[in-house]
């Protein structure tokens, strides 16, 4: 089809073909950049936490205060929890996987006088901590009751320089062993925290994710042979069956508190509902992410199909000679749509552009990844098919114009 009569024809609508592009561009950006941001959300929703999710319970309780008996404490409330029926593995862990608080982070160096930290990675640790959890040991081994610390000695060791009442060993995620030592075993190696303390790594284990700031590397994390209290700020973690996580929840609460009723009871639920919680933020962005690009599209096919429909009005007369000149219904119809082809082009490759341009901002103030090329065709064929289908209405109804209408007058 000879496109030279579209080109004129919409030289003599510059304006209003210029707005229609302009619209067609920006809702292209948007919606490259908004269904990029969505994929990125489901992703991280998806990341593995490396942990028993649907077989753990977690019990934390306000802090209240320093007791002389906060251990003996931690250890009858352990010894309690053993006890109740279902129960299969206790521990008093200081976070968990994706619970949102990232309450200890240590940075890792390979020498000591490091200037700058090799990477920063969550720091876990409590007594039993991974056989709890369900967190498998790729290699080496779990710690020895000889090297748990209490960490009510260790905090002041940090600051005297104590060694003897700081940890020797610890054990890495799969994640730090392949980013510090590439192609490596890294058992046997030391690493170095806080003022050059030296760690041997005496374990690897399988992923597992911190408990935020995913952006920083989601499954660099260490454990380190410390014990702590309920008042240190530690949940009481119970690996059961999965059918049997209420009822152990519900016994386990209650005799937690007839140890001691004054506790005041911060959490009690599944694992599975810390994981729903700390993501509900990414689904409610996605959802709204949704939502925007259904209302830029239904807006753009609106303005399309508004547009087309006050042009077939303008162009009744000219239709009519076309038809009475020996056009065809299937000739109009063709026209329009290739108008509308023309017009969704040029917005799609100035959208292009404009999107990149708008990742690149997202890059710089976000610490977004690059937008990956495939988006762009995505969004591209969305739009071509939207311009087509809203445009087919005005179409049909200017290839329905009669040959007679050339005869009347103006």
């Amino acid at each position: 089809m000879d496109i030279r009569p579209i080109l004129a024809t919409l030289r003599r609508h510059k304006i209003t073909a210029s707005l229609l592009i302009l619209q067609i561009a920006l809702t292209c950006a948007i919606v490259c950049n908004a269904v990029f941001l969505i994929h990125q959300r489901l992703q991280q929703m998806d990341i593995p936490s490396g942990i028993a999710e649907h077989e753990l319970l977690q019990i934390k309780f306000a802090y209240i205060g320093d007791r002389p008996d906060a251990y003996a404490q931690a250890q009858t409330d352990l010894t309690t929890l053993r006890q109740v029926a279902g129960a299969q593995a206790v521990a008093l862990a200081n976070q968990l996987p994706l619970s949102g608080y990232d309450m200890s982070t240590s940075g890792l160096k390979l020498r000591p006088h490091q200037r700058q930290n090799s990477l920063e990675a969550a720091s876990y640790y409590g007594q039993n901590l991974l056989a709890t959890l369900g967190v498998r040991l790729i290699s080496g081994r779990d710690f020895q009751p000889d090297e748990l610390l209490d960490l009510k000695a260790v905090m002041p060791a940090l600051h005297s320089g104590d060694m003897k009442n700081l940890p020797h060993s610890v054990i890495v995620a799969q994640a730090v062993a392949e980013r510090l030592w590439p192609g490596q075993s890294a058992l046997g190696k030391t690493i170095y925290v806080g003022d050059d303390i030296p760690l041997q790594v005496v374990g690897v284990s399988a992923p597992l994710a911190r408990p935020d700031n995913l952006q920083m590397g989601a499954q660099y994390s260490v454990v380190f042979p410390i014990r702590l209290t309920a008042t240190e700020g530690g949940s009481y973690v119970i690996r059961t069956a999965p059918g049997d996580r209420e009822q152990v929840l519900k016994t386990a609460m209650a005799a937690l508190k007839r140890l001691d009723p004054s506790r005041i009871v911060l959490e009690q639920r599944t694992y599975d509902e810390l994981r729903h919680e700390y993501f509900q933020g990414d689904r409610a962005m996605a959802g709204m992410l949704v939502g925007v690009i259904a209302a830029l599209l239904i807006v753009t096919a609106l303005g399309i199909a508004g547009l087309a429909s006050f042009w077939v009005g303008q162009r009744r007369r000219t239709i009519g000679v076309r038809r009475a000149l020996g056009a065809t219904r299937g000739n109009i119809l063709h026209y329009f749509q290739t108008e509308n082809f023309l017009l969704a082009t040029i917005g799609i490759a100035l959208g292009i552009v404009l999107a990149y341009g708008i990742n690149l901002l997202l890059m710089l103030h976000y610490e977004l990844p690059r937008l990956p090329a495939i988006y762009f065709p995505i969004g591209a064929i969305a739009l071509w098919l939207i311009g087509q289908l809203a445009v087919l209405g005005p179409a049909l109804r200017a290839a329905a114009v009669p040959p007679v209408v050339a005869t009347r007058s103006v």
